[in-house]
């Protein structure tokens, strides 16, 4: 892998939280189009940008994952609500969890999604306080997105985006650097909840939730058999293999 960022900047203290100027810093994991490892670059620099008149006109598509938790009693799915001191898409509402795998030990692997699996775990720590108490496995590999979403006029979004359903009861902790909010939310109360103009959402989670979220929503919910069974993603796993030809390719949105 040998392929690098072209742009970077500056970021003023002044400007931007502390905190979250040190975790521009992470190293993230560049892609081409067809998700295999290319190099590296910072997460600041993975999410600018280029300037006019560059060559490029996106910012560097490196991976990520975003993190679907549903309560394996009511069926909910967890919300977070982004902090203000987030650099991108601050104060916006958006799914459990979404993030990437560094250039770390552990976190590049890509057999069985582990890398990302990983990833997913300790930032389910690191923002939501919840202890890494189960198996890795638990999580539900559905498919990938290819995406681009500007922020603002700095920064963007230019992902290949993991999705994973997770059925968990969490102890909660949310980071105040990371997450200003959380809501558990039936189906029908996320449809209110998105008519609601006041609400500001991220895109990959509009994106996500237009396509294919509820399809997949409507799946858990219809694998019990009973109400008093406990949700288990895990039983997602075969009906995603019996849909390869849908799910498991790259879906560009």
């Amino acid at each position: 892998m040998s392929a690098t960022t072209n742009h970077t900047i500056t970021l003023d203290p002044e400007k931007y939280d502390q905190e979250q100027i040190k975790l521009m810093e992470e190293t993230l994991i560049l892609l081409d189009n067809d998700d295999k490892a290319i190099g590296q670059g910072s997460k600041k620099d993975c999410h600018l940008i280029p300037p006019k008149g560059s060559k490029e006109t996106r910012s560097p598509l490196h991976r990520a994952f975003s993190v679907f938790l549903f309560h394996p009693t009511t069926g909910k799915l967890l919300l977070q609500k982004r902090a203000d001191e987030k650099i991108t898409f601050p104060a916006m509402w958006t799914n459990t969890c979404c993030s990437h795998p560094l250039m770390q030990a552990g976190e590049r692997d890509e057999e069985g999604q582990i890398g990302v699996r990983r990833a997913a775990s300790r930032k389910l720590t690191h923002e939501l306080g919840i202890p890494h108490t189960y198996p890795l496995d638990d999580f539900a590999y559905l498919t990938r997105i290819h995406y681009y979403a500007p922020s603002d006029e700095i920064w963007a979004e230019h992902e290949i985006d993991y999705i994973l359903f997770l059925t968990l009861d969490p102890k909660l902790e949310p980071s105040p650097n990371e997450v200003s909010d959380i809501k558990w939310v039936s189906k029908e109360e996320l449809d209110t909840f998105f008519a609601d103009s006041t609400n500001a959402f991220t895109p990959w989670f509009k994106l996500i939730a237009q396509s294919f979220l509820y399809k997949w929503w409507d799946a858990l919910l219809a694998s019990r058999k009973s109400p008093e069974e406990a949700l288990d993603a895990k039983v997602l796993i075969p009906q995603v293999e019996a849909l390869k030809e849908e799910m498991a390719g790259i879906i560009r949105m």
